[in-house]
């Protein structure tokens, strides 16, 4: 499919995706997907922590969709619009837990550029994040780090709609 976006106005928004949905024509994905879900919800890591680190992801990518879906995500579970706004500039923001900017300091190295000739994730910021996670909980969010990588693949080539639910329509 083709994303015409065509403008008819003020407020007017895309209504077609770039690509058709990937899970119609893949069904395994769902398969995917739902062993992603149950592997991070094994609550190791408080669901919270494991949506600021995806809206992170989502804000480094500069994805719409991601961005919009995992603010959902965080609003519909209770999260303050102080801590979601903030986690664009959560190094200097008073919101977050110890354990909390360690996650996010991960994602951070894990999708951007390590300055040449070092290491993304470095001993040290490893050393942080195990002092706030014990082995299951960092095998968790590690794996949570890897599922928003997976679901950025799928936003950033498909560009499906913006969405707030997973129920809503995404892909034309």
């Amino acid at each position: 499919m083709t994303n015409t976006n065509a403008d008819t106005g003020a407020g007017a928004t895309a209504s077609l995706s770039r690509m058709a949905d990937p899970g119609r024509l893949v069904p395994e994905l769902s398969e995917v997907s739902a062993a992603l879900f149950r592997a991070t919800g094994n609550r190791s890591v408080p669901r919270t922590t494991i949506g600021l680190v995806h809206l992170r992801a989502a804000q480094i990518v500069h994805n719409t969709y991601l961005t919009i879906l995992n603010t959902g995500f965080l609003r519909k579970a209770g999260e303050t619009e102080e801590r979601i706004t903030a986690v664009s500039s959560w190094q200097d923001a008073p919101y977050f837990t110890p354990a909390e900017r360690a996650a996010l300091a991960l994602v951070e190295a894990v999708l951007q550029p390590a300055p040449r000739g070092t290491e993304r994730v470095g001993d040290e910021l490893y050393a942080e994040a195990a002092k706030h996670f014990d082995e299951k909980a960092l095998a968790t969010l590690t794996i949570a780090i890897g599922q928003i990588n997976f679901f950025i693949a799928l936003a950033v080539i498909g560009k499906p709609a913006p969405v707030t639910s997973l129920a809503d329509r995404q892909w034309d």
